[in-house]
């Protein structure tokens, strides 16, 4: 799919990644970009960055109905959503079983279903039309894991599956479906070296919108803006269990 004269929706677009996605799309010609984020002012410093095409919406994708709420913002302003880019996303803490259950079902909530809650939002339309494109940011976690956080590894999983089944169940019916699983990318989410998931560098927000965009015109389900990541796939569905005494080493190593 190509981006000019489409109307997008991008959430967690008030920084990072989103907020690079969705200068991207203006760059490219989008009809109209719907910068949605938790933080409002952060969301209209950005719709204003992009200008006149741009519209800024709080949206908290925990709670469904601020994204029906968002996704009728940007029909009565654009009349249609072409793309929606599920980005927004939550870090967490280092841990496992014994982090609070608070933790583990807001993980589930931003990183699970707010995918679902968008696709109900959207979907169907495209459908309809015979068009449109869904994009889920999951991360290389949701291939691989992460040994530092179990529930970002675990509900990251969860948003690779969904992107999956999307495609599966609508990519003959119009859909699109993409799903975005970088290693470590210079946000506010990244620190120090970027742990485990710095091993292959940091990149830029901007180089993983660039392969964003390439992605979504070849419309290739993954989008891998480090190529290790299918490597490291390959090798984990070769040898499973070689690759989870690899993945124990590196355990060991960001836990001492």
């Amino acid at each position: 799919m190509e981006i000019r004269n489409k109307v997008a929706v991008v959430t967690g677009a008030a920084s990072g990644i989103g907020r690079a996605v969705a200068m991207r799309f203006a760059q490219d010609g989008a009809r109209g970009v719907v910068v949605a984020d938790l933080d409002l002012a952060g969301a209209q410093a950005v719709a204003a960055e992009i200008g006149a095409q741009a519209l800024a919406v709080r949206c908290d994708v925990s709670v469904e109905a601020d994204i029906q709420a968002l996704v009728a913002a940007a029909r009565e302003r654009f009349g249609q959503v072409d793309i929606y880019i599920s980005n927004a996303g939550i870090l967490g803490r280092p841990g496992g079983f014994e982090l609070d259950d608070a933790l583990w079902d807001k993980m589930w909530q931003v990183h699970g279903m707010a995918h679902v809650w968008a696709a109900r939002a959207v979907v169907p339309d495209m459908v309809a039309r015979g068009e449109g494109y869904f994009l889920v940011t999951a991360s290389a976690a949701g291939l691989l894991n992460i040994v530092e956080t179990a529930p970002y590894g675990v509900t990251k999983h969860a948003a690779v599956a969904f992107a999956e089944w999307l495609r599966i169940a609508y990519g003959r019916r119009g859909l699109r479906v993409s799903c975005l699983c970088p290693q470590s990318v210079q946000t506010g989410m990244v620190t120090g070296d970027g742990g485990s998931a710095g091993h292959d560098g940091i990149l830029s927000a901007e180089q993983v919108a660039a392969e964003v965009v390439a992605t979504m015109q070849s419309e290739k389900f993954l989008v891998l803006p480090h190529p290790q990541v299918l490597q490291y796939f390959q090798a984990k569905a070769a040898d499973y269990d070689r690759w989870l005494g690899g993945m124990q080493k590196l355990h060991a190593m960001h836990a001492a």
